[in-house]
């Protein structure tokens, strides 16, 4: 028997798991119109393959990637492409972005599909099919899976699939397993080669002991040799990447450090699951399941294609009419939708029906009593009640000396916390404030580059002007007659030569002072200013040398 470690802090939220994962994985019909986001990944927003008015096929590409991290998009179901725009999506920030309206014709009809050997392949085919299948990590991250597959410098020994499903009210991993567990074990055996990993280890949390039996049963059946089934402690937030590997290994990813630099990596369930339908049964990622309970008649998990509006979703599980709002993911780290107009996306694994007897309102937040329960339940092991202070006084660079953003936003913190202080919304906020001072400092330090720049070009050109000047006047002086020098006998001279001579002085004595004059308030420096000269000064030094040269300014 595995020996299993412990992470820092954790909660026990009440799960609401048993609502919706005594019922199978259902189909959903086909909705009026399916609204497909092109930016449904981290990196490039996909670009558009189609035109107005084109009809497509189930399976066939309708966004294409964009440069190297990307990830395509496809049509998730036959039909005719109604408009290519601007239209509100499934993100906290409620802002559009580009997606693709497809009307369904309901015939539902393929693109031709091939099965494939996947044992045939080479790895750079295995990973360019990934790309064009559009799989990315459907535990949240949605982060695209062929550039997580390449053998890093360091070695790969372990590859962690994460089912533990720690979050509450969400069941779709659990019935995902319970019911196709034979292909996610195949999808972790591609991985694995593809990483050159020794072992596979399934990390499912014991509130699971059906989907643990199933997955257990697989690995016989299937002589998985490699891969080992393993129950963990039932622990929020255990499913945190860095958690689970620490529970399982006992290796503790330190912050900064990637979990492939001790030699781990990690996937979600589905992730396996969609890897192995793509490659062995050319089905691009289309769907996923989905958990929609809460305020529901029905709750249950639905396979339910990318782009179907929340409420036609939702109202295939009954939706009950006192509901007052929708949570994407769960109530610990999803967020409320803005509308019930926006798709099904990839990183959508859970629909929560609100109402007020569920989720009632939080009450008004109270001053912190610094009662430490925020950081013992913290598993990154940070201090919430300091980055609380500084990010509400806006001390940003005090927030980050405490580790700011080594928090994972679990939501651990304002679980516990008794003065109802909605922590984790802070830390979102300081994090977005230093994401966009960040970028402005960039973007000023860029502008004054390209400023710099044009000065020193201009200063060069005006002494490379008066270089030819003078050589032209010098050739001009040495092609013409020397005569003898003429004493000037003109009395009027002598006052205008020493009114000269006076001027020339005055520019000597102020070019003196000039160079006495020293700089002021550089003793008692702190580290942060004198770090910040230093960058100016390497910055100047450097455009000076551009300007030297004939090498083009940095550009946007």
């Amino acid at each position: 028997m595995r020996k299993l470690f412990k992470f820092h802090g954790g909660v026990h939220p009440p799960t609401n798991k048993t609502q919706s994962n005594d019922k199978p994985i259902a189909p959903v019909a086909l909705p009026s119109k399916l609204v497909i986001p092109l930016h449904q990944h981290v990196g490039n927003c996909a670009k558009p393959a189609v035109e107005v008015g084109q009809h497509v096929f189930k399976g066939q590409i309708i966004g294409t990637p964009e440069g190297r991290l990307s990830s395509a998009v496809h049509a998730s179901t036959s039909g005719t492409i109604a408009a290519i725009d601007m239209q509100q999506v499934a993100h906290p920030s409620g802002l559009p972005d580009l997606c693709i309206t497809l009307i369904p014709d309901l015939k539902d009809e393929w693109i031709p599909r091939e099965q494939r050997d996947w044992r045939a392949m080479s790895h750079t085919e295995l990973r360019h099919l990934l790309r064009d299948a559009g799989v990315v990590g459907l535990g949240g991250a949605v982060f695209p899976s062929d550039m997580k597959l390449y053998s890093s410098q360091h070695k790969i020994t372990t590859l962690v699939l994460n089912a533990a499903e720690c979050e509450p009210w969400i069941t779709c991993d659990d019935l995902l397993m319970r019911e196709r567990a034979a292909d996610i074990l195949q999808g972790a055996e591609v991985m694995r080669e593809l990483l050159y990993a020794n072992e596979i280890l399934i990390g499912i949390e014991d509130n699971k002991p059906e989907a643990i039996a199933a997955m257990r049963a697989a690995v016989v059946a299937g002589k998985h040799e490699r891969i080992e089934v393993v129950a963990v402690p039932t622990l929020y937030p255990g499913g945190g990447a860095k958690q689970l590997i620490r529970v399982l290994t006992g290796i503790e990813v330190a912050a900064g450090v990637r979990s492939t630099d001790m030699g781990v990596q990690c996937f979600n369930v589905g992730t396996a699951y969609g890897a192995w339908r793509a490659i062995a049964h050319g089905e691009p990622l289309l769907s996923r399941i989905v958990t929609v309970t809460g305020n529901v008649g029905k709750p249950q998990n639905f396979e339910v294609p990318f782009g179907m509006p929340i409420d036609e979703l939702v109202a295939q599980a009954g939706l009950l009419p006192d509901t007052t709002g929708y949570i994407m993911g769960g109530p610990m780290m999803g967020f409320r939708l803005p509308s019930t107009q926006v798709g099904v996306i990839k990183a959508t694994n859970c629909i929560i029906a609100m109402s007020d007897a569920l989720f009632p309102p939080a009450p008004p937040a109270l001053p912190c009593i610094r009662c430490t329960r925020c950081a013992e339940a913290c598993p990154a092991d940070l201090q919430p009640q300091e980055l609380y202070w500084f990010s509400k006084a806006k001390n940003f660079g005090k927030a980050q000396e405490y580790h700011l953003f080594d928090c994972i936003e679990c939501g651990a913190c304002s679980y516990v916390c008794p003065s109802h202080i909605p922590l984790v919304q802070y830390f979102q906020f300081a994090k977005s404030e230093i994401h966009m001072r960040e970028h402005d400092k960039q973007a000023a330090d860029r502008a004054r580059e390209r400023h710099d720049y044009r000065e020193y070009r201009i200063e060069r050109e005006k002494q490379e002007k008066a270089e030819r000047l003078a050589a032209k006047e010098k050739a001009a002086l040495a092609a013409k007659p020397v005569e003898p020098p003429v004493v000037a006998t003109n009395p009027d001279a002598a006052p205008e030569n020493t009114a000269q001579m006076k001027i020339q002085a005055a520019i000597d004595h102020a070019r003196e002072q000039a160079a006495a004059v020293k700089p002021k308030n550089t003793e008692n420096l702190s580290a942060e200013q004198l770090a910040e000269i230093a960058e100016i000064e390497a910055r100047r030094a450097r455009i000076r040398e551009i300007a030297k040269s004939d090498v083009e300014p940095p550009k946007e």
